[in-house]
């Protein structure tokens, strides 16, 4: 069986031999308005819809559970066709607006101490329809989403082929039609990845999971930084601004005691000095299998107002999706 949800109107022609070539947009069209069977595409001919039937997938995943937040937040854990399960949030702010978070491996093998994910260890990549499949079942679950952040469970620079073919759906006119300006992945800081991102695109919004510009404190908590040096990360993230002229969303992880200090904060500025940067700070979410503590009130408001002080652009990221163990670093699927 062929799975669609990763295919562009010319893919799914040419997978499935239709002639002529504009049933493949057809059923482009009627997959991307939440159709989830053949026999409702109206527009194909019934001989064709029976055939597909037996030869394409539209999904291959399936929800296990929905659970939501009191903050309207809703976590989806999705069951995928070999058993492995991923799980993805979509977001609403405070004009009901919802931003899709979406996970691009299953479990996650960069080993980040703060982050649950990391927990799980790296089951494997997730292919570009099992990407799209998440929005899909996101779209029918809780609605139109306005923006898509790769933020979800895995790291998507290390899963470049399928990240970068979901997006081409989803930027599909016939299809979601989100702007890749409203498209953003993170990475925890693979230097290669974000040079072959300025090199070869797609043209999305960066945002880099920096939580400490301290050398040593980032090492400890991100063994990634073994094989990506923050001078190294520093440079490639010049270099992508140079080829793309787009500011990157450094994330800063506040973690009392540990990435709040005065030191990280000198640092961080003396860091992002010259690149043009947004960075986000992100009061740490508590994971009752990680014994840090979050960053107090005070103390976020603290570090916030000596980046204002040294012209950093700064801003605190909302809490979302805590009721549901949906927020930044507590996504996983750890299963007995």
């Amino acid at each position: 069986m062929t799975p669609l949800a990763g295919l562009l109107p010319d893919g799914i022609a040419s997978a499935l031999g239709l002639a002529p070539a504009f049933r493949g947009r057809q059923v482009f069209r009627w997959i991307h308005r939440g159709i989830e069977s053949f026999a409702g595409m109206s527009d194909l001919p019934a001989a064709l819809r029976s055939s597909l039937d037996s030869r394409a997938d539209i999904l291959t995943s399936r929800v296990d559970s929905r659970s939501e937040s009191e903050d309207g937040s809703v976590k989806l854990r999705i069951r995928l066709h070999d058993g492995a399960a991923i799980e993805a949030m979509s977001l609403q702010d405070g004009r009901g607006r919802r931003t899709a978070c979406l996970s691009t491996q299953a479990g996650c093998g960069m080993g980040c101490a703060f982050c649950r994910t990391g927990l799980m260890g790296l089951v494997r990549d997730l292919a570009a329809h099992e990407i799209v499949e998440e929005l899909l079942h996101l779209r029918r679950e809780t609605g139109d989403v306005g923006t898509i952040v790769f933020m979800g469970m895995g790291e998507p620079l290390l899963n470049p082929g399928p990240v970068a073919a979901a997006v081409g759906v989803f930027a599909h006119s016939d299809g979601p039609g989100m702007s890749l300006r409203r498209t953003t992945i993170s990475t925890c800081g693979i230097v290669e990845g974000i040079r072959r991102l300025a090199e070869e695109g797609p043209a999305v919004r960066l945002a880099v999971s920096l939580v400490s510009a301290v050398p040593g404190t980032r090492a400890a908590l991100m063994p990634v930084s073994r094989a990506n040096p923050l001078p190294a990360l520093r440079e490639a993230l010049g270099f992508y601004q140079e080829r793309t002229r787009r500011r990157v969303t450094l994330e800063v992880v506040l973690i009392d005691g540990v990435t709040d200090r005065a030191e990280d904060a000198e640092a961080l500025v003396e860091w992002a000095a010259s690149l043009g940067v947004m960075v986000n700070l992100i009061p740490w979410n508590p994971v009752t299998e990680i014994a840090f503590r979050e960053s107090p009130p005070q103390r976020v408001r603290w570090f916030k107002e000596r980046l204002e002080a040294a012209r950093v652009p700064v801003t605190e990221r909302l809490r979302k999706g805590r009721g549901v163990n949906g927020a930044c670093g507590q996504l996983a699927v750890i299963e007995g």
